[in-house]
């Protein structure tokens, strides 16, 4: 407890320090230790604000449709491209993707904004329900946008074109994905395409490569990639 307790003291010093306090705490702090310490924390730390987003998280946790609620109300009572937005990304955030699909769509009907996030979280939205012509369909919009290459929309799209079996298309958009030291997932599904149209030399060759960066990688980070690393060594073993 004793270290602890100053542990707790450098930091208020510190903290008080940094944003340039009254003298005053620095002697509460340092000559009262504990008490000083703590009131610091509660009034000067601890603020309201940091209490609302606790008690907002908590919430969320144990009642995750409030949250809902809360924004179907408020876009209830101000209909604005902001408020719809802002509800369908959390109807996509707690997966209900049919009600994130028709919020996002009616946001398209605000020709004043900017169309490509809409846009791109109706690919993701589609693509979780395998609705591969509308992932289709509304990346066609955006395929041309800078923001495109490389995104997880376009990794949707080349998988949609591949569920189609417009293969050729889809290779050109899946080996965009195809990053040394990123992207793991989405290039274990590229060697996956490749051995499923019976190109085992591509498809080999791309899971040792993940293979050997994944011998690189720092422990949380294998920890984070673990079962796309084990897939990948399965699928090698079958090779």
């Amino acid at each position: 407890m004793y270290y602890l307790l100053i542990v707790v003291q450098v930091y208020c010093l510190y903290h008080a320090y940094k944003n340039s306090k009254p003298y005053y705490w620095y002697f509460l702090i340092f000559f009262i230790p504990a008490i000083g310490s703590l009131i610091y924390i509660i009034t000067q730390i601890y603020n309201k604000r940091d209490a609302e987003k606790i008690q907002e998280g908590i919430t969320t946790v144990l009642n995750p449709t409030k949250q809902i609620k809360d924004l179907e109300k408020r876009l209830q009572f101000v209909d604005t491209y902001a408020n719809r937005m802002t509800l369908a990304d959390a109807y996509f955030k707690f997966k209900d993707f049919s009600n994130a699909i028709l919020n996002y769509k009616q946001t398209l009907d605000d020709t004043v904004q900017d169309d490509y996030y809409a846009r791109q979280k109706l690919v993701q939205c589609y693509f979780q329900i395998n609705d591969y012509e509308s992932v289709i369909e509304q990346a066609e919009y955006i395929k041309e946008s800078s923001e495109f290459k490389g995104s997880i929309p376009q990794f949707c799209y080349g998988l949609a074109l591949n569920r189609k079996g417009r293969t050729d298309e889809a290779e050109i958009q899946l080996k965009q994905i195809d990053r040394p030291y990123s992207n793991y997932a989405e290039r274990l599904e590229l060697a996956k395409f490749y051995l499923e149209n019976d190109r085992n030399r591509e498809g080999k060759a791309l899971l040792e490569e993940i293979s050997t960066e994944s011998k690189r990688l720092t422990k949380p980070n294998r920890k984070l990639y673990g079962s796309t690393i084990a897939e990948v060594q399965r699928l090698l073993s079958k090779l």
